[in-house]
């Protein structure tokens, strides 16, 4: 009888000892908070953000001098989870640029500060209907991120 309570104690041991280092997942610019401390508005140019960035995750469809920067990290979920991913960072940083090349505004967004967004709940159906290409992008985003929590 104690031999068998070793033997599982033993085996539960392992187990949990094994999944102790967390798995992460990094889609985009790693430490997108720390290098976006570093792009300065009215300061900073297309190369300075090529240089601390990389090339931007995207740029607008209608407009070149905006680009968007994403970092997103997954990991999987604890034993009581059942081993789900669950989001830990969606950070996105937008930067838009004058004709110049020179940096005029630049936005962070975070997992905190996309859902305190406020999105109409009602829709109007318009066939000419102009969205901003940010608002657009941002729901996208939030809709993965409401898929990924069911």
């Amino acid at each position: 009888m104690i031999k068998k309570i070793f033997y599982f104690v033993f085996i539960l041991f392992f187990t949990f000892n094994c999944s102790q280092n967390e798995v992460i997942k990094t889609h985009g610019v790693a430490y997108l908070k720390k290098r976006e401390k570093l792009i300065q508005v009215n300061v900073s140019n297309k190369n300075d953000a090529i240089s601390i960035l990389g090339q931007p995750s995207t740029k607008g469809m209608s407009n070149d001098n905006l680009w968007i920067y994403i970092e997103r990290t997954r990991t999987r979920g604890k034993l009581l989870k059942l081993g789900r991913n669950y989001l830990l960072k969606n950070n996105v940083l937008v930067l838009d640029f004058d004709k110049y090349g020179i940096l005029q505004r630049k936005e962070f967004y975070d997992k905190k500060h996309m859902n305190e967004i406020k999105f109409a709940k009602d829709e109007t159906v318009n066939e000419l209907r102009k969205e901003n290409f940010i608002y657009s992008f941002l729901s996208s985003v939030r809709q993965k991120m409401i898929q990924k929590r069911k």
